[in-house]
């Protein structure tokens, strides 16, 4: 017998396997393909991936410099590097935000959103015209379930408990419809703004998505240090460094100035600590929105931008700008200008670099410190120790020799690199340092010709900006936030409250809740529920022995066998 049951099952598995063997697989095809890679990149999870990627994409922006901003560091960092700086740029990491790569996953990432928002829009739009789902067999399996009895006595009917039931959910703020019969019952269903907040959220995604990049195709900004009396106009020839989108043209500009009048500042000096804080900035600007338009006399704050001709200015740094004759060794005037400090200290201490290449027969140049208040301590050397110009003098080394501007080879003008110069003035050196007050003058050692330090004035740096989709990156983050907390604060709940009529004359009612994901405001929400429904039916629970007794008679009417078991 045994032999006969090992050879049928030899036999069963031969066959099987066979059977196995003879199955071929479908071939997928090139529709079927591309149906499988869109159901890939339209699946929540490679919207998540998709989203991860566009963050580490975005690292190597910030941590290589990039050509939009400025092209001379760029230009220094590839020389500097000369093995893996052209590797660099020849996979774009130079140009991050518009290379190929970066364009790739951003368009991904959009259509795998729109992909997942589009499907489950219509399907939510169908259930929310659909009627609740039928009432379960058996409620008690639900997470939420009771049972109530409402006495012969109350001369109720099954089916008008329902409708009891039916008018409690619908205050509720559930979605009801009632089911006829032997054993009447009622669906109800409510939360679907869950859904909507969670649509309302991706669909703001998306948009930010979108308009982000308007902004970057679109938009420009530019930085310009203006010193009191300067004016800047809002063209190319009068922006030293621009950054664009894209697609920007710059014959999109408006030909718009400003004029910077007077620039305050307001210090607060505190005895007890003795140190003086700034307490506001507030530059006062002449602005014309056209070469035709009248001057409108503006005031330009910290935190308080102005908005000129679709554009927005910030007030961003601000400090001196001493002013400079330097006069060359033939005599003759070679630089006269006021120079920008650069801010070293909350003192408003400021370097100091002074570049003449007209100077002959030798080019000059200068660099050192500017104090707003000089004191000397009791090392001999001068500090400064307010930032208000009580007493303002500078401290200048002085070069002769090739500044290296003749090559075209562009500098920053806050640096002066003297490797290549010869000092002429210097503490180490017999004849010194340069120091100079208000009005006083100094002739260079070897007849180089002279410096002087004619007068003082404030600077202010502003930035202009232009984001024709800002707004709508604020709006779409706003709303996104909005869908974002519905959809984490509101639930998705469905409740179901069938009646009978017991043979006694008592009516038999049980309810049931589900909810939709995890939810610990359920249990509540049954009590809540419960409580209602006793006070509309005015009934009392007498004891846990009537309320087994009806679970019994609920499960009795659920399954006749219960009974007789």
């Amino acid at each position: 017998m045994g032999e006969k049951l090992s050879s049928k099952k030899k036999t069963s598995g031969a066959a099987d396997q066979t059977a196995k063997d003879d199955v071929a697989l479908p071939k997928l095809g090139f529709l079927g393909m591309l149906r499988w890679i869109w159901t890939q990149l339209t699946s929540m999870r490679t919207a998540l991936f998709l989203l991860l990627m566009v963050a580490v994409a975005s690292v190597p922006g910030s941590i290589f410099p990039q050509r939009i901003q400025s092209t001379a560091v760029v230009a220094k960092y590839i020389q500097d590097n000369p093995v893996s700086g052209p590797i660099m740029d020849w996979f774009q990491l130079f140009d991050v935000f518009e290379s190929s790569w970066f364009s790739a996953i951003y368009i991904l990432l959009f259509i795998s959103l729109i992909g997942c928002v589009v499907p489950r829009a219509r399907q939510h739009y169908k259930a929310m015209r659909s009627v609740p789902p039928r009432t379960p067999a058996r409620l008690s399996r639900l997470p939420e379930y009771g049972t109530l009895q409402i006495p012969a006595a109350a001369g109720l009917s099954a089916q008008a408990a329902i409708e009891d039931a039916r008018a409690i959910l619908k205050k509720r703020g559930y979605r009801v419809d009632v089911r006829d019969g032997d054993r009447p019952s009622v669906g109800a269903e409510r939360g679907f703004l869950k859904e909507i907040g969670n649509l309302v959220f991706h669909v703001s995604l998306i948009g930010v998505l979108v308009a982000v990049a308007i902004g970057g195709l679109f938009g420009f900004s530019y930085q310009r240090v203006l010193v009191t009396g300067d004016t800047v106009v809002n063209n190319l020839a009068s922006i030293d460094q621009f950054t664009k989108g894209t697609n920007f043209d710059p014959n999109w500009l408006q030909p718009f100035s400003v004029q910077l009048d007077k620039f305050d500042v307001q210090f607060d000096r505190n005895s007890t600590s003795r140190k003086v804080q700034p307490l506001d900035f507030t530059a006062y600007l002449t602005v014309k929105d056209s070469p035709e338009a009248q001057p409108q006399q503006k005031i330009l704050k910290v935190n308080e931008p102005l908005e000129v001709a679709n554009t927005s200015l910030y007030l961003l740094g601000n400090g001196y700008a001493p002013h400079f004759t330097v006069r060359d060794g033939n005599g003759n005037v070679a630089f006269s200008d006021f120079v920008v400090a650069r801010l070293q200290d909350p003192d408003f201490t400021s370097s100091v670099v002074i570049k003449v290449p007209d100077a002959k027969p030798d080019q000059l140049s200068f660099s050192g410190l500017f104090l707003p208040t000089a004191f000397q301590g009791a090392d001999g050397v001068d500090i400064s120790i307010d930032p208000d110009p009580g007493n303002p003098k500078v401290l200048l080394n002085s070069y002769y020799g090739d500044l290296g501007l003749d090559n075209g080879q562009p500098q920053n003008v806050f640096v002066l690199d003297a490797s290549k110069l010869k000092p002429l003035n210097d503490r180490k050196l017999p004849a010194g340092g340069i120091s100079l007050s208000g009005g006083q003058t100094y002739q260079l050692p070897e007849g180089k010709g002279s410096i002087t330090f004619d007068g003082l004035t404030r600077y202010a740096g502003i930035e202009v900006r232009s984001n024709p989709a800002q707004q709508y990156v604020l709006l779409f983050s706003v709303t996104a936030v909005i869908g974002l907390l519905g959809s984490l604060f509101l639930s998705r709940r469905r409740i179901w409250v069938r009646t009978g009529e017991h043979p006694d004359g008592r009516v038999m009612v049980e309810y049931g809740l589900l909810a939709r994901g995890e939810d610990y405001r359920l249990s509540s929400e049954a009590s809540g529920l419960r409580n209602q429904l006793v006070k509309t039916w005015n009934i009392s629970e007498n004891s846990e022995q009537d309320e087994r007794a009806g679970a019994e008679d609920a499960t009795a009417a659920e399954d006749p066998k219960a009974k007789e078991d």
